[in-house]
């Protein structure tokens, strides 16, 4: 079920925010929203971003 959450996540804060006008654009922004998600964007649960947690164990 996590992946619901995700998915989620990315269909409001990327894809309906920039509405992308083609599929390649739309697949270039989920790919740069990925990396922003992994090793950028501040998790809510740890308040860190995935990468740093990652690292710090």
């Amino acid at each position: 079920m996590r992946w619901l959450k995700i998915f989620f996540i990315l269909k409001t804060e990327c894809i309906y925010r920039h509405k992308p006008a083609t599929f390649s654009e739309a697949n270039e922004m989920i790919d740069r929203y990925i990396h922003f998600y992994n090793h950028q964007r501040i998790q809510y649960k740890t308040g860190v971003a995935p990468l740093t947690l990652r690292h710090s164990c």
